[in-house]
């Protein structure tokens, strides 16, 4: 499939009508909204040929492509600047990043091949958009949350594993288990109308035993998306005053709903829940994490996260920031530069 064709077998009338609505449902700015209903076009019918079916020319709407597509840089920019100056391979692989972030595609790349999904499709049924959704944040439960949560935290994995569904239920597994350890650290940020989780984290207090690992390699300590169901981390008892250290095990707020003030409540929340942990782990001062998706690196450094450890066998790398002064950093401040795309109506 040459990506010259593709306003032949979708005409630019019918784009425009895609543009349209996405970009008034999912806060795209119209040049990505451009790139994504061609890349998606694309996608389809590079598919479609492979498979060797049979298209009526032109295309009257646009079907999901089934799984992941390869799709090159090059042939990227031949699609996102085909009526403009030529742009530049890398031009196109960072349009891609940014799709990417707005939780519309998924990628993969081997070493060799770079392959995309198309992944969080609005609905196009209609382009009147919804009305704004109310949030509050709330303990989580495991009876109810650890199978949503599951689900939207997978997708953070996927660039470490190709099979989010064996990654989903590990993770609604230990969500549980943890939960029945130590529910303090554990918080959602949920929907007021019908209660769903849109947004997650977990902090982890982690036993002085288990310290170490925060000075190895990441990928020795990753558990979530490993095979292995040993815990490389293991968690303090309460009340233990030789824990001085918590894991931020994760913290995600589903794409959709990931806006500045979202994140900067569901931040603040983590300064009010560290504050709490500290009664039950009076000696509480230092907090690290991992940086496995880059959509979240910009803002862990913002609130003060300084990078400590990498890893000679991914891109993955140990980051560390002081609990006191985490605890009286002032959010709005600190996030006040960062980007973040409107909301539809969310480590």
């Amino acid at each position: 499939m040459n990506p010259e064709f593709i306003d032949q077998w979708f005409p630019i009338e019918q784009q425009r009508n895609y543009i349209s609505m996405l970009v008034g449902r999912v806060g795209l700015t119209r040049r990505r909204a451009e790139c994504f209903v061609r890349l998606w076009t694309y996608l389809l019918l590079k598919q479609q040929q492979e498979f060797g079916a049979r298209l009526r020319q032109p295309l009257t709407d646009l079907q999901v492509p089934e799984g992941f597509v390869a799709c090159t840089h090059r042939e990227a920019a031949e699609l996102f600047y085909a009526d403009k100056d030529r742009g530049s391979d890398r031009a196109a692989g960072m349009m891609i990043d940014k799709l990417l972030a707005l939780g519309l595609i998924d990628k993969q790349f081997d070493g060799n091949t770079v392959c995309i999904q198309i992944r969080s499709l609005p609905n196009l049924s209609c382009s009147r958009p919804e009305a704004p959704v109310q949030l509050k944040v709330d303990t989580f439960n495991p009876r109810t949350d650890a199978v949503p949560v599951a689900s939207f935290l997978a997708r953070n994995y996927n660039w470490l594993n190709n099979s989010t569904t064996a990654v989903s239920h590990k993770i609604a597994k230990l969500l549980r288990y943890w939960a029945n350890q130590y529910s303090t650290g554990m918080r959602v940020l949920r929907r007021t109308d019908n209660y769903h989780p849109v947004g997650f984290y977990l902090l982890y207090p982690t036993s002085t035993e288990s310290e170490k690992n925060f000075f190895l390699p990441p990928s020795k300590s990753l558990h979530l998306s490993s095979a292995s169901d040993i815990d490389p981390l293991e968690m303090a008892s309460l009340g233990n005053l030789d824990c001085t250290s918590v894991f931020v095990r994760s913290w995600m707020i589903d794409t959709p709903y990931k806006d500045r003030h979202n994140v900067c409540y569901f931040l603040k929340d983590v300064q009010k829940t560290l504050q709490k942990m500290q009664a039950d782990f009076p000696n509480l001062c230092d907090i690290y994490t991992m940086s496995i998706h880059p959509t979240y690196e910009e803002l862990a450094m913002a609130v003060g996260f300084q990078k400590i450890g990498g890893d000679p066998k991914s891109s993955l790398y140990w980051v560390y920031t002081s609990l006191d002064q985490f605890v009286t950093l002032d959010i709005e401040q600190a996030i006040s530069s960062l980007y973040f795309a409107s909301p539809a109506a969310a480590v």
